[in-house]
């Protein structure tokens, strides 16, 4: 089932549109300067909120690339184009790096010299990485974060539609990478309970969790207030 599924959306299920689209989509070196602008902005100019956000994602996926990599190490699955002949596609070299979305990509099929040329297959460190950023935005931004499920998805499909991964290895990555940064986000929250309690009561008072906004208070009325009175401090 998982060498069929591949076959199909790797040899069967492509066009030239899909393989810009695709190649494009998972070449970091393209959306480093967007996610780096979008980083500072955050850091300088957010709120606590924002800061929070930020700083507990950057330390999981900080995390994430270390505990992907000894995982890699430890399972040493073969990529698709290590055991067999897939389609691959590869973009055009341009500077600045986005100015490949202008140029014909090249497809060809693996060889021999693609053998060793990448690390094993099992987790993907590109779907690890999306699917952190989407926990953490549902997390923290319920409202709209969960669209970002969009784009990590849509990684991991190019990932096979690429030839680098199995479609087992970008599911299991999946719920893999969502555990993984539900724990660790529980462990900063903890971390901050704890320490910004002892060393930061002002602070803590304001904002007793990484991710509320505030505290919402609700005072109701005793035996000798008005009737009815209530107030609410967020």
């Amino acid at each position: 089932m998982d060498q069929t599924l591949f076959h199909l959306i790797n040899g069967q299920w492509t066009s030239p549109a899909l393989d810009l689209f695709m190649a494009a989509l998972s070449n970091s070196e393209i959306w480093s300067p967007f996610f780096i602008a979008i980083v500072l902005s955050a850091l300088f100019f957010g709120g606590f909120k924002a800061r929070a956000f930020m700083v507990c994602l950057l330390l999981s996926l900080l995390i994430g690339e270390l505990f992907t990599s000894a995982l890699k190490s430890a399972i040493d699955r073969r990529r698709p184009k290590q055991v067999q002949d897939v389609r691959m596609v590869e973009l055009q070299k341009a500077r600045p790096k986005f100015m490949t979305l202008f140029k014909k990509p090249t497809i060809r099929f693996s060889g021999q010299p693609d053998r060793n040329r990448s690390g094993p297959s099992f987790p993907s460190g590109h779907v690890t990485n999306n699917a952190i950023i989407a926990a953490y935005l549902t997390l923290f931004y319920p409202r709209r974060g969960w669209l970002y499920w969009i784009v990590a998805a849509a990684v991991g499909y190019s990932r096979i539609y690429l030839g680098a991964h199995w479609p087992s290895d970008v599911i299991a990555t999946l719920f893999l990478a969502t555990g993984e940064a539900l724990v660790l986000l529980g462990l900063f929250e903890l971390i901050w309970r704890t320490v910004a309690r002892r060393w930061a009561a002002d602070v803590y008072a304001r904002h007793p969790s990484l991710i509320s906004t505030g505290r919402r208070i609700s005072v109701f009325p005793g035996p000798d207030s008005e009737a009815g009175g209530s107030r609410h401090i967020s």
